[in-house]
């Protein structure tokens, strides 16, 4: 059920990046000429600056996401999913470009919170064997609502337009009472409410001996956004309006990424369960830098080969980052690290789409934007280190390790 309402999430979240293009042409103004903004209808820079406005609001996420540990997780679930759903739907009445932006940057923080608690609430009610696989399973819920719109706007866009992709919101928007009814608390959370703990979600709900943990886990979150921040915002866009690939291929593409996400969740888990959660990440980390600097080499070959296996390699990563955060925490403050953990990723994200707009305006090239702005990223990985191995053990065995 937790997939479910993550799907759902994804197909309302990952709008604004499927429809990119077709919103800066029906928003913005196409003439002819070379430059980006002249293919495109809206610079770079605006754009830029545009989706790190959309990511910065996903700060909003962290105290709504730390509510969870107050209220229950549950709760915060079906409001942020609903709420989130219905701006997705607003926007498809927006004027302009900016009043677009406005209205996503209302709604993102509410479905990010969902996506985070999805995995929170998964790995709550799974033993050490399990989780990696459960918060597999919540990426896969995730990836598949995603890949839907992509899809939807790829086939459809002509017909549709991007307004009415995001009027398709609808869809997920009135499966959430039936959706309502199937979600359930987790064991451990009502273990903990049992117990009375009911810290505030606020940053001293993690107490001093956690914020080291913290703090690393936080420059992952960081350094990775840095990188998928921009190279999934910009990749239809620039399949659309840089590189004319028809609708179809690109279709194919999101199709042919769907295959090697469940491959790569899949080797993802394997690897979190039976190597570590350190090397997994790690080894995910690296995958999506190179192949997301492939995606933007300059040909359409490379454009597909490059996404279906950036794709794979943040699928490898994401079993590894979801069961390492919500392992090395206690339950009465797992929510708000994972609002912490989200508001990283949107600073890494928002420095990354500023960085990779001004240099793809600057040079007209996305090649070299992409180079400069992902390979330094690879030094993040030795980051993992600095935490303790979570594979084969229970939150709880972690707690007294600080």
């Amino acid at each position: 059920m937790l997939a479910l309402v993550a799907m759902a999430s994804g197909f309302g979240q990952f709008g604004v990046v499927a429809a990119l293009g077709s919103v800066a042409k029906g928003l913005g103004q196409v003439v002819p000429g070379s430059s980006l903004a002249d293919r495109v209808g809206l610079s770079g820079t605006v754009l830029g600056v545009g989706l790190a406005i959309i990511r910065l609001s996903s700060l909003g996420s962290l105290p709504v996401t730390g509510l969870a540990d107050r209220v229950g997780r549950r709760l915060v679930l079906v409001g942020t999913l609903t709420a989130g759903l219905a701006l997705t739907v607003a926007a498809a009445a927006s004027p302009s470009f900016w009043w677009f932006v406005v209205i996503f940057a209302l709604g993102r923080p509410l479905l990010s919170t969902t996506s985070a608690l999805s995995q929170v609430a998964a790995a709550e009610q799974t033993a050490s064997a399990d989780r990696a696989k459960a918060v597999a399973l919540i990426a896969a819920g995730y990836g598949v609502g995603a890949g839907l719109i992509a899809i939807v706007h790829s086939l459809a866009a002509g017909a549709l337009g991007f307004r009415g992709v995001f009027v398709l919101a609808l869809v997920p928007l009135a499966s959430v009472p039936l959706l309502r009814r199937w979600i359930v608390e987790p064991d451990r959370y009502q273990v903990m409410r049992a117990a009375d703990e009911h810290p505030l979600p606020v940053w001293g709900a993690v107490a001093p001996a956690y914020r080291k943990r913290l703090a690393v886990i936080a420059a992952l979150g960081f350094a990775i956004s840095f990188v998928t921040g921009p190279a999934n915002s910009f990749v239809f866009l620039y399949a659309q309006n840089i590189l004319h690939q028809r609708g179809i291929v690109t279709a194919a593409m999101v199709v042919g990424a769907g295959v090697t996400g469940l491959v790569g969740l899949l080797a993802g888990r394997w690897l979190a369960d039976r190597v570590g959660r350190r090397p997994a990440g790690a080894l995910g980390v690296v995958g999506v830098v190179a192949f997301s600097s492939l995606a933007y080499a300059g040909t359409a070959p490379a454009l597909v080969t490059g996404y279906v296996l950036a794709v794979l390699s943040g699928a490898v990563f994401a079993p590894a980052i979801g069961a390492t955060l919500n392992e090395q925490f206690p339950t009465s403050v797992r929510a708000s690290v994972a609002g912490w953990f989200l508001a990283a990723g949107v600073l890494g994200a928002v420095a990354g789409l500023v960085v990779f707009g001004v240099l793809a305006t600057a040079e007209n090239r996305f090649s070299e934007a992409a180079v400069v702005t992902f390979v330094p990223v690879v030094l993040a990985t030795g980051l993992f280190w600095l935490l303790p191995e979570t594979r084969g053990r229970e939150p709880e065995e972690l707690w007294s390790q600080r």
